[in-house]
């Protein structure tokens, strides 16, 4: 019953964090808008890694492999981002 509780909670939460992207991107324009829904999306991702993906449940190694991945994504964003505002 505790890991149905904890699904349906999980769900619940990232439904309302869809609702607040949502309202985002209708009341936030700019960059004020874009910062608001990376920050909301990366809380849904994290939801879904820690939860669904069970890293709650892992040992140390598995959840530093997964953060580094987490890493080795910002730095490759990082760099199209440089890319795209030096041209």
């Amino acid at each position: 019953m505790q890991k149905t509780v904890s699904f349906v909670f999980v769900w619940f939460a990232l439904v309302l964090l869809l609702a607040a992207t949502v309202t985002a991107s209708f009341m936030l324009k700019g960059p004020a808008g874009l910062a608001v829904s990376l920050g909301i999306a990366f809380g849904k991702s994290g939801l879904i890694y820690w939860h669904y993906m069970h890293l709650n449940e892992e040992e140390g190694l598995q959840r530093i492999a997964a953060l580094g991945a987490g890493a080795w994504l910002l730095i490759l964003f990082a760099f199209v981002c440089a890319d795209y505002l030096t041209r």
